[in-house]
């Protein structure tokens, strides 16, 4: 008898620490990971969440040249700033909608014309059991 409550009592332990965090959630972490990373001059760490068919503003940018812009920032010493407005999580479907601000600002006069406040909209789908950004549109609010 008492073999069984200890029992029933591991396993309701159990159940209670496999919770599941929230898709929204962390949708918001891998947009947040992704600012810090890019800040960092991290591109690897930075594209991690993008999807290998990522398009970025209508073909403008894809995976691979987002990473070489980053790893040019970094190699020349440059460093831009990624300041976060907060993030807004729609579900739509299957998947989800992020939206929020990005600043980027730099300390140097590399990319002058890139810096800035702007509006980003972005598409996500989970692949296996990670969510990937596959779309994003951006534009220059100030």
């Amino acid at each position: 008898m008492m073999w069984k409550m200890m029992a029933l009592l591991a396993l309701a332990l159990f159940l209670g620490g496999c919770r599941h965090t929230p898709d929204e959630t962390r949708v918001r972490e891998a947009i947040a990971a992704m600012a810090s990373a890019a800040e960092a001059g991290k591109a690897g760490e930075a594209t991690e969440s993008l999807s290998d068919d990522f398009d970025g503003n209508g073909g403008a940018l894809d995976k691979k040249s987002l990473a070489n812009m980053i790893r040019l920032v970094h190699l020349r010493g440059a460093h831009i700033g990624v300041t976060m407005g907060p993030i807004d999580v729609e579900p739509r479907g299957e998947r989800f909608v992020a939206s929020f601000t990005v600043t980027l600002t730099s300390a140097s006069n590399l990319l002058p014309d890139q810096l800035g406040v702007y509006k980003v909209e972005s598409g996500w789908r989970k692949e296996g059991s990670e969510w990937r950004c596959y779309t994003a549109t951006w534009d220059k609010s100030l």
